[in-house]
């Protein structure tokens, strides 16, 4: 966005203009195009519909580019840096989200550093091939895996934390880049596109004297076809007859339920308190310490791209697809 300052008001930016904001790209060693989708809009209005939209400029562009930077708006953008790293499997390139907390042009912003590094790490080669080949995330100085990410201050300029995961690229005068961490293409699958993605799920956060009757419209008045749960500490719930009848009752319909953790960091282990055993028993699915944003795409991914029952979803869910669990 740039600030309009006759108004006060905020608009899109004209990247036509971009070498004219942000003369210092000229200094990067490389060709930059650039594109937009139909009808930009505020990332607070994100839909899985614009997610496949920017599957489809990838994919038609992909072989022609050897990088791709994707400015987003920081409300949403671990969701749809979620998202993409499902949708785009086997990449041998990097494709990075950024964006900022001020508008570029406002005096204090953090636009031109974001858009400068992401820039620079999406051309980084080594032996003359990418050096990053995922979906990731660069914001205030360090590029983390997209899939790892949750918006953490909608004040402070660090934005964005991956708690469960550590940076891939941090960015000081020279770019440390933890070779050691980064996913590893072998090359020997073919970058793939998925433009599909179920919007029917939900999130349900458990919390004290949450009641029957509202558990039951979440799970059984809305049509849903899959929810995740946000649970207590570690995978921890109410132990009331109903709730876990309720839950089992799902589970026996393959109804998919997938329990990750309230808490910033760490990870659901189903079965390590006696809050939890009754979930383990009744086949609940574990997010282990996946990100709510990465465990409700990967939910809508694997509905609609991966269809089979829920022992088959439960095991696809429960494995690493693009590095979002452990």
């Amino acid at each position: 966005m740039r600030r309009d300052y006759n108004s006060g008001s905020l608009r899109p930016f004209d990247f036509q203009k971009v070498l004219d904001e942000i003369p210092e790209l000229r200094l990067l060693q490389c060709h930059i195009d650039h594109c937009a989708i139909a009808n930009p809009i505020d990332s607070s209005d994100m839909h899985p519909k614009i997610w496949i939209e920017i599957v489809e400029i990838i994919d038609q562009k992909y072989h022609s580019y050897d990088g791709f930077v994707i400015l987003h708006g920081s409300d949403t953008m671990s969701y749809t840096a979620s998202a993409l790293s499902f949708m785009l499997q086997h990449l041998d390139k990097a494709v990075i989200l950024t964006g900022s907390q001020l508008p570029i042009g406002d005096l204090r912003t953090d636009a031109k550093e974001n858009l400068i590094t992401a820039i620079q790490i999406a051309a980084l080669t080594e032996n003359g091939k990418p050096s990053v080949k995922e979906v990731c995330l660069y914001f205030e100085y360090k590029l983390y895996r997209g899939n790892r990410t949750t918006k953490i201050s909608a004040e402070q300029f660090e934005a964005f934390d991956s708690p469960n995961y550590p940076p891939l690229i941090i960015s000081g005068v020279h770019l440390e880049v933890q070779t050691e961490i980064l996913l590893k293409n072998t090359g020997q699958l073919p970058f793939t596109s998925y433009k599909s993605m179920e919007c029917s799920v939900g999130i349900l956060k458990l919390f004290p004297g949450i009641t029957k009757d509202f558990v039951e419209a979440v799970l059984l008045k809305s049509n849903l076809k899959g929810v995740v749960l946000e649970s207590f500490g570690s995978g921890n719930t109410t132990t009331s007859k109903w709730f876990i009848d309720l839950l089992e009752g799902m589970v026996n319909q393959g109804f998919p339920i997938v329990n990750v953790t309230q808490c910033s960091g760490g990870e659901v282990s189903m079965g390590v308190y006696g809050t939890s055993i009754e979930l383990k028993r009744i086949g609940i699915i574990s997010g282990k310490d996946i990100t709510t944003e990465a465990a409700l795409t990967k939910l809508m991914f694997l509905l609609a791209n991966d269809p089979g029952d829920y022992k088959h979803l439960k095991l696809r869910f429960e494995e690493s697809i693009a590095g979002e669990i452990a």
